[in-house]
């Protein structure tokens, strides 16, 4: 597919973010920079990685893969390249590399679009993770390609076999079962992708993902630490959604540690925006059944059943405490202040780069869980 025809898609929105406009590693402003004899030796004309080499005392392989971030060079000697090169004022040919390479020096962030209230369908927990992508891309001299995707296109077709990039990342999913068909696609025609969610034991490709059981064991069990005996849990509990799934088998985890009897009527299905989690908490009251706390499965589900609280007469938390999930920039700031689990989106942007050039690399990789860190407020009581 031509970038022609890409343009004129209603369907998709694409971003380029060049990495010499980001990059913090490898260029500094002109009026900063260091004169080459400041090192022990001076270069006559353009610095070339050979020079670098030269004086780094290593070979002109070791160069290039410091430069692009390779793991095959230990820390030291990156440092000590990676300082050569921005004093040299050394900038990469990307045209060069990319001829020899065989390789466009660009990855593509594909971000599948989420039911929101607004016009961004963008869930807002990714956009914090994309600064992080951003600055992990720059620092490796890759530039990012942002690509807004519905989830019914062929998105899977696109990329890599038109050389617009090098490798995927993958962002949002909504129903997992249909989306695993195309990952499976990806993976059989040899495309470069990591992906963020749930890591599963059969899962197609690698995933970067947050111990979503972890989180919802630790909040559950603060919820109860709290004297609640009666939880509910809003999220949809099945294998479309896994890392729902996941918070809701730490939410059973902790009920059955403190040996309270889960009830069935307490689970309500929902998604993961405001008016889903408004609509599951009107559910759950209308079943009658007793609760005194309720643990959702994301923010969003937690503050739109806050507000169905409110206006049902309920005060949160005299009445019922409510914690969420994913720490989003709002959670912070609605009323009360959501206790909620933290993701780390800066850590989870890192790997899902570093993982992601590994791979274009030939070079080994495996999945990756990253702790859940609950962050207290006041919705719960405490």
């Amino acid at each position: 597919m031509n970038r022609a025809a890409t343009s004129v898609r209603p369907a998709k929105r694409e971003y380029r973010i060049l990495s010499n406009y980001w990059s913090d590693t490898l260029e500094s402003d002109t009026v900063n920079r260091p004169h080459p004899s400041s090192l022990h030796m001076s270069v006559k004309g353009k610095p070339t990685s050979f020079d670098i080499a030269y004086m780094a005392g290593v070979s002109q392989p070791t160069v290039s893969r410091a430069l692009r971030g390779s793991p095959l060079v230990n820390e030291e000697t990156r440092n000590r390249i990676l300082d050569i090169a921005k004093k040299l004022n050394y900038k990469v040919d990307k045209n060069a590399s990319s001829l020899r390479s065989q390789q466009s020096g660009t990855i593509a962030l594909l971000l599948f679009e989420d039911p929101t209230p607004d016009d961004s369908h963008i869930n807002p927990f990714f956009l914090s993770m994309l600064g992080s992508i951003t600055r992990a891309c720059a620092r490796r001299g890759f530039d990012l390609l942002v690509s807004f995707q519905q989830l019914s296109n062929d998105w899977h077709r696109d990329y890599e076999d038109s050389n617009k990039a090098d490798g995927l990342i993958l962002l949002g999913y909504g129903d997992y079962l249909a989306y695993r068909e195309k990952l499976e696609k990806l993976l059989a025609q040899g495309t470069h992708f990591v992906r963020w969610g749930a890591v599963l034991d059969d899962q197609p490709g690698i995933s970067i993902g947050c111990d979503n059981r972890q989180g919802g064991r630790d909040c559950t069990a603060h919820l109860i630490a709290q004297g609640k005996k009666h939880i509910a849990f809003l999220g949809d509990a099945s294998n479309s959604a896994p890392e729902l799934y996941d918070r809701y088998h730490g939410y059973t985890d902790a009920l059955q540690k403190a040996k309270i009897s889960g009830d069935p009527a307490l689970q309500v299905n929902a998604i993961t925006t405001e008016s889903s989690g408004y609509q599951a908490a009107l559910e759950l009251l209308a079943r009658g059944a007793k609760f005194d706390a309720i643990f959702a499965a994301s923010d969003l589900i937690a503050i739109g059943a806050m507000r169905a609280l409110s206006d049902k007469g309920l005060r949160v938390p005299q009445d019922v405490a409510v914690a969420g999930f994913d720490d989003i920039p709002v959670a912070s700031f609605v009323n009360p202040p959501l206790t909620t689990v933290l993701q780390d989106t800066s850590k989870a942007g890192e790997l899902l780069v570093e993982n992601l050039v590994h791979l274009i690399n030939n070079e080994p990789v495996e999945a990756t869980k990253i702790p859940a860190q609950l962050i207290v407020r006041k919705s719960c009581g405490a």
